[in-house]
């Protein structure tokens, strides 16, 4: 018989935490003004919420010398690098090199000598060196921050733990175009794949490892 009280239903089964390891890198995931600009389609109010908050957490992981590590979803002109993707979503065609819509909001500019990778698909690993990138610099631990919550945050959640990376995701620091997808996706996060924290909890621990 199914539990209906969700809490309950998982809280025996599901309820595990990996925590920190070693050493963290901050994945900032596709912060660009696709996001942010409110004449693009894929505009989402709470990426510019969310975009506000990781404005602040950046700060704190530089000052702790924490890698802050940045993706952006670019295209051909063609789109044939979309693959079907870009037929299932074809507004992503219009995330060009030379497109406003795929440079990165003026609030979450990656800082000098930062990395940042180009992406086709949703997740931060696929077809990128971004695991060759941590496993050089010895992190087992991905801060993963960005856009969105259901799409290309996920996807990146579920390979960071394929990969062997334990994961940290803080809620004010990811966002969506609509709440309940943003709520779903962040409780099977939680469940399954990673700790979902408060933003000033992963400071903290940035500021104590210091």
């Amino acid at each position: 018989m199914t539990n209906d009280n969700l809490q309950e239903n998982y809280r025996d089964t599901f309820n595990g935490s990996t925590g920190f390891g070693n050493a963290s890198a901050v994945l900032a995931i596709d912060f660009m003004k696709a996001y942010t600009l409110p004449d693009s389609g894929l505009y989402a109010e709470g990426v510019v919420e969310a975009i506000n908050h990781a404005e602040t957490l950046y700060k704190c992981a530089r000052r702790c010398e924490i890698p802050v590590i940045h993706t952006r979803v670019v295209f051909s002109e063609d789109g044939a690098d979309g693959g079907v993707f870009i037929k299932k979503l074809p507004v992503l065609r219009q995330m060009t090199e030379s497109s406003v819509y795929s440079q990165f909001d003026e609030n979450v500019l990656p800082a000098q000598g930062e990395t940042v990778l180009r992406k086709q698909y949703p997740s931060a690993f696929f077809g990128t060196p971004l695991v060759s990138i941590l496993v050089a610099q010895g992190i087992d631990t991905v801060v993963i921050t960005g856009c969105s919550t259901s799409g290309c945050v996920r996807a990146t959640v579920v390979d960071a733990i394929s990969y062997g990376f334990r994961v940290v995701v803080p809620r004010e620091c990811v966002g969506d175009r609509h709440q309940n997808p943003h709520e779903a996706n962040l409780f099977d996060i939680h469940a399954k794949y990673g700790d979902v924290m408060s933003m000033s909890e992963v400071m903290r621990y940035f500021e104590e490892r210091k």
